[in-house]
């Protein structure tokens, strides 16, 4: 593939999952990431194990391996003069650098926003925090799990409080993380694009709480428009029946009719089809009003047969329905296979990308690095010779 972002050069400050995650989609797309790291220490995630990973002599935890794919990682300490004075330097160069310190946090290293267009007033720096660069929150350390809290998803979450284990849940993966660095990239690929036409660079503020918000979606127009919060639905839709998990005869298996016809196609397979005339469940928003009988009705006919039948009479009516898998059968799914979703990157195993351009998967072939793993060459680059490097590396201002 020829990678849209081939020549964009970014330096990462990043560490943990927003940050890194938004760096790596831009390495999958072609761009030249540096992972700036502490010497003898490097990204908190490398020592969330386990599992664990050895590469290169270095044991890694597999919670870094999912969201470093792309990068080369130099050991610099930036709370020296000298490594700062290296990190801004690198900069001067770059086109991108994103970082996700608490608000001000970078400025006593001289490494700031404002700092580093001076240095480079082309740059696009994007910065991630937990509430934003302003506000009565903005001081406050953010993570996923009390911004899933405090933004609202968990309490639309988990069974609901009547029913046995029924409480707000927080969702399996740090989605709070992975959109805020998903919407930071688009935001930095769509400064690059403005500066391309006038030459400027851009400062960007994301924050996890603002994204949680925005990515209620649905859940957070229905609040607005009722006036009334969401309450807690287990695995059913608010706006859908049935839309949920069924009890089979051997398993659970999910069912999502999305319209009246497959509504009346199921109303069928259930030998039901009165179904489909009975007012009170022939349109979906009759039988959102009218959820509780029709969902019996259906799982009482679902529970009769194995799950292998009801998903292969579904599939043949058209009806969308599926297995629930473990995250191993999933990535051992079949289609996972054929489309190459599991990759081996100089022996470690990953999950590759999604995003196909062109019928080409942009997909980085750089594993993900051990710490310091290319130090001394992003010095090399700036001009920096052996005995410098050597110096450097013998006072701990730079490892690898």
């Amino acid at each position: 593939m020829n990678a849209p972002l081939a020549g964009i050069r970014v330096l990462d400050l990043s560490r943990v999952l927003a940050g890194p995650w938004c760096t790596q989609l831009l390495a999958d797309l072609g761009a030249e990431v540096t992972k700036i790291e502490r010497p003898g220490a490097g990204d908190d995630t490398r020592h969330w194990g386990p599992p664990w990973h050895v590469r290169n002599g270095e044991k890694v935890a597999a919670y870094f391996l999912s969201a470093n794919r792309g990068k080369r990682s130099a050991a610099i300490d930036f709370a020296t003069d000298e490594g700062a004075a290296l990190v801004r330097r690198l900069a001067g160069y770059a086109d991108v650098v994103v970082e996700n310190f608490k608000v001000g946090g970078l400025a006593r290293f001289g490494l700031d926003a404002a700092s580093l267009h001076d240095v480079n007033p082309r740059l696009v720096i994007a910065s991630i925090t937990g509430f934003g660069q302003d506000g009565p929150y903005a001081a406050r350390a953010g993570y996923d799990y009390i911004i899933q809290g405090m933004g609202g998803l968990m309490s639309i979450t988990g069974k609901p409080d009547s029913e046995p284990g029924g409480e707000p849940m927080r969702v399996g993966v740090a989605v709070a993380d992975l959109f805020t660095g998903m919407y930071t990239a688009v935001s930095i690929i769509s400064a690059l694009y403005r500066r391309e036409k006038t030459g400027e660079g851009a400062t960007i503020d994301m924050a996890l709480f603002d994204t949680q918000l925005a990515m209620l979606a649905n859940q957070a127009s229905n609040a607005l428009i009722s006036g009334e919060d969401p309450p807690r639905q287990g695995n059913s839709h608010p706006n859908i029946v049935p839309y949920q998990t069924f009890e089979a005869a051997d398993q659970r298996i999910i069912v999502a009719v999305g319209n009246d016809r497959q509504f009346a196609r199921l109303a069928e397979l259930c030998g039901h089809p009165e179904w489909a005339a009975d007012e009170r469940f022939s349109t979906n928003s009759a039988r959102v009003a009218n959820r509780d009988p029709i969902v019996e009705g259906i799982a009482e006919c679902i529970r009769g047969r194995p799950a292998s039948e009801w998903l292969e009479k579904l599939e043949n009516a058209g009806i969308p329905a599926g297995p629930i898998n473990t995250v191993t059968q999933a990535l051992e799914d079949v289609q996972a296979q054929h489309r190459a979703m599991v990759r081996m990157l100089s022996g470690t195993p990953v999950v590759g990308s999604p995003v196909r351009i062109d019928s080409a998967r942009a997909d980085s072939d750089l594993p993900p690095p051990t710490l310091g793993e290319h130090t001394a060459q992003v010095l090399q680059e700036l001009g920096v010779g052996p005995a410098e490097i050597a110096r450097l590396k013998g006072e701990s201002i730079i490892g690898g």
